[in-house]
């Protein structure tokens, strides 16, 4: 399958570490030179802004898919390709996985976790085999990798299903891998 275009799930805050938002331009440029479209949760604050803003200033394309309370609370990005303003977040996580062909999470908080791991749990179950890719930046998903083999080990998890995702050292890995 050709991939067209890719979910990343961010942050809504730039986090403590200039190096977040400088791999969130930078997969913003490569997906914008290899023309594949970014799908994200609308916002211009954060990593969001960083990442559909880096699109931007490259000449690509941005879905951003925003519920209507955080329309009012972070005030969504307005100079979008697209902007699409939903009844709630769980229409914002389908709609987000409906039109990607593939799924990239940075750094990010509760929701960027929440959304990554419906995205694993509907690949558990069968609803979709899209490509995932965690960019490990500054090895901010290190804890999560040692919860994965914990739960494998403890039985909890199935060892096939902790290889749904792929986690990677930069943006470019990132990229590449879920093109494969």
């Amino acid at each position: 399958m050709k991939i067209k275009r890719i979910c990343v799930y961010c942050g809504a805050n730039p986090g403590n570490h200039p190096e977040y938002a400088k791999v969130a331009r930078e997969l913003g440029h490569l997906l914008a030179d290899h023309k594949i479209e970014l799908v994200y949760g609308g916002g211009k604050v954060g990593l969001m802004g960083t990442i559909a803003d880096a699109v931007l200033e490259k000449g690509g394309q941005v879905i951003g898919i925003i519920p209507q309370k955080l329309v009012e609370q972070e005030h969504a990005h307005q100079g979008l390709t697209d902007l699409r303003i939903v009844n709630d977040m769980h229409e914002r996580k389908a709609t987000m996985a409906v039109l990607s062909d593939a799924f990239i999470a940075l750094p990010g908080g509760f929701g960027t976790l929440e959304e990554l791991f419906e995205v694993l749990t509907w690949s558990q179950i069968g609803y979709h085999q899209k490509p995932i890719a965690l960019v490990n930046v500054m090895d901010f998903y290190g804890h999560l990798q040692s919860f994965v083999k914990h739960a494998t080990t403890t039985g909890l998890l199935r060892s096939e299903y902790a290889r749904f995702f792929q986690v990677t050292s930069s943006a470019r890995e990132a990229l590449d891998t879920v093109l494969r």
